[in-house]
């Protein structure tokens, strides 16, 4: 069994309450499919018709997201699915614009009798585990490459997976006693995770057109590329949430344990941390003075919405050793919550005769007006310029995978003077400059961006862009993420009739490089945690394709209306940034004295060693010898790395005055 499978599993129930007030009256049907699905085909910027082609694609997606860890269905039944005949397709095509699923629904009632029968191996499995009491040994499989063979092969992978789960989970402490009672409360909370995913194949009657559609569109929009996706309303609302920083609720984070619902963690500042009584595994056991032991999770859920007042009292149990139990209540009062934990956050640290910098951006976010990434960044620049003079600083956006383009137009804007920081080309071949405009940078000395694999999108913009005006070196892992597609989304308009988000072009940024599947190539590698996983959109399936267009350092204003034009021509032609070289005159200097400084690091050796044996599947074990989690080793090397960038800056100065004379 695969751990990413079981930590995929375990955040998907680690959730924001977000308290929302979403619609359960939310009912798909079939005319609905062909609707959504051709309001995304008119913005998508490659395919604009269902074709059978697509209807190929549709299929095996539909069987992926069902089972993408290949523990349901055989390969025989998969096979007529993933190699269907050219009349079935055409036969598809026609039907879609029928609005008739019966293709979909057939392959539905073959996902139903797999569930049923993995649910028969799953019981069989977890009466022979919880009789043993041995820990299960890891397994050396971690991923499957095709559907089991046969049925005794299925009845396998699923006790490995089970095996898998409750190794890691009495690795992570979750049971409280190693005995049969436990492992049986384990699995019943592991048989409810997975009967969440698999109920809405089995819906009820008076459900099941409304599942079945909503998995085909998700099927569908798929189909379209890597990042066009569809969501239900509560899906939305979550996205929603993440892009804004801010939600209605009372702060916690819920998670489904052996015993019943438990506080996971609290959002900072919000009403339940600022209480200062709730603690991270306290039990909830009532809800406004009714008892919720034994309800499930999506009940809990649903009374935790309350009845509007905008209070609530919750009862909790607090295990306090092996057989001590506290009880006590609390009131909360639900307000409007800023997710300050996961905005722009910045430290500072002495140098020469001021300080370094250290920026984390996690995103590009922005609710409204009220609050952004680029107005928190500003801020930030603002207040480490009072602590004294800013002789360099860390642009941190390893995890950042992206957000609004608009805030990343904005962000880079702050380190260069004027100059087009994004070229988006849609499908018709319209091509539209994204500009920064004010005519002044907001800093312009040695500036690192630190980045990772998990770098995308919005990021990556931000990372190429100044990479390219040469007004910052690019520091982390090989590459990015390798996101170089722009979406068009409905997810933030509340009053749209169905939520998605399509591809509608690719950006580029002002050297006519795309970060599309290359992603943002680091000027000085210095690997993190990322650098071994098979990240990044060559890893996705029906990604676009990457291109070029021309550079644009000298903007053509060719999108700009002739009666602009002489504004542009006045106050924005002259500001320009130029390409610099200051930075990339020394690059040669700064690789060498980063890598020798790496390789006497001892901590970032044994860092190095562990991303290795993890990735072949051996154990690595931290010790006081080796504790190199203690410190963050890439923003260390990063500021090192600035401080070259200081010190060798009037030599560089000089060579590229030299250069220009």
């Amino acid at each position: 069994m695969k751990i990413r499978f079981i930590k995929m599993m375990t955040s998907f129930l680690a959730l924001f309450l977000l308290l929302s007030s979403l619609s359960g009256a939310f009912q798909l049907k079939k005319s609905d499919v062909k609707a959504a699905m051709e309001e995304m085909l008119g913005y998508h910027v490659e395919y604009k018709e269902f074709s059978p082609f697509l209807a190929k694609r549709t299929l095996k997606v539909f069987i992926q997201q069902f089972d993408s860890e290949k523990l349901y269905l055989l390969s025989s039944e998969t096979r007529p699915y993933f190699d269907p005949k050219e009349g079935q397709l055409k036969s598809m095509v026609q039907k879609y614009h029928q609005n008739d699923l019966s293709e979909f629904a057939a392959l539905n009632q073959m996902i139903q009798k797999s569930i049923i029968r993995a649910r028969g191996y799953r019981q069989e499995a977890i009466r022979e585990l919880i009789k043993s009491d041995e820990v299960p040994k890891t397994h050396p499989m971690d991923s499957y490459n095709d559907y089991a063979a046969s049925e005794s092969e299925l009845k396998s992978r699923i006790k490995i997976q089970l095996s898998q789960i409750l190794r890691i989970e009495h690795r992570n402490g979750t049971l409280r006693a190693w005995n049969a009672q436990q492992r049986q409360k384990l699995f019943d909370l592991w048989e409810r995770r997975f009967s969440r995913m698999e109920n809405s194949y089995l819906a009820s009657a008076g459900a099941t057109e409304h599942y079945l559609c909503m998995h085909v569109l998700k099927a569908m929009a798929k189909s379209l590329d890597a990042h066009t996706s569809y969501f239900s309303p509560e899906e939305a609302y979550e996205m929603r949430t993440s892009l804004e920083k801010q939600f209605e609720g009372i702060g916690v984070v819920l998670r489904e344990g052996i015993d019943g619902v438990v506080i996971h963690d609290m959002i900072k500042g919000g009403p339940a941390e600022r209480c200062g009584k709730i603690s991270e595994g306290d039990l909830l056991v009532e809800i406004d003075g009714r008892s919720v032991e034994g309800s499930s999770y999506e009940e809990v859920l649903k009374k935790m919405q309350g009845s509007g007042t905008g209070r609530i009292e919750l009862g909790f149990r607090r295990f306090v050793g092996e057989n001590d139990v506290q009880f006590y209540r609390i009131t909360l009062k639900r307000e409007k919550i800023v997710m300050q934990d996961d905005r722009v956050q910045f430290t500072s640290e002495p140098y020469g005769d001021g300080i370094i910098g250290k920026i984390n951006l996690p995103s590009f976010y922005e609710s409204n007006g009220s609050a952004s990434c680029e107005m928190d960044l500003r801020r930030a620049l603002r207040e480490l310029k009072a602590q004294g003079n800013l002789n360099g600083l860390v642009l941190d956006m390893r995890e950042n995978s992206g957000g609004f383009l608009n805030q990343a137009v904005k962000v880079a804007g702050l380190f260069v003077s004027s100059g087009v920081i994004v070229i988006s080309k849609y499908a018709h071949g319209e091509t539209q400059y994204l500009r920064d405009l004010d005519g002044r940078s907001y800093y312009d000395g040695p500036l690192v961006i630190l980045t990772s694999r998990g770098s995308a999108s919005a990021a990556e913009i931000v990372a190429q862009g100044l990479q390219d005006y040469g007004t910052a070196i690019v520091v982390g892992d090989d590459r990015t993420y390798g996101k170089g597609t722009i979406q068009y989304q409905t997810v933030t308009d509340t009053s749209a009739a169905s939520y998605f988000k399509v591809t509608v072009g690719r950006y580029y940024t002002v050297s006519g490089r795309t970060t599309q599947i290359e992603g943002v190539r680091a000027d000085i590698v210095v690997p993190t945690a990322y650098s071994e996983l098979p990240i990044g959109e060559r890893y996705l399936e029906y990604p676009l394709k990457s291109d070029r267009i021309p550079s644009v350092y000298n903007d053509p204003l060719s999108d700009v209306e002739p009666r602009h034009k002489p504004w542009f021509q006045k106050n924005y032609l002259p500001n320009l940034q130029k390409k610099l070289s200051v930075w990339t005159q020394m690059l040669s200097e700064l690789k060498t004295n980063s890598g020798c400084r790496l390789k006497k690091d001892k901590d970032y050796t044994l860092f190095l060693k562990a991303l290795k044996q993890e990735k072949n599947g051996e154990p690595f074990v931290l010790s006081a010898q080796n504790n190199w989690g203690a410190c963050d080793l890439q923003m260390q090397e990063a500021v090192n790395i600035v401080k070259d960038m200081t010190a060798l800056k009037p030599k560089a100065t000089k060579k590229a005055a030299l250069l220009i004379k």
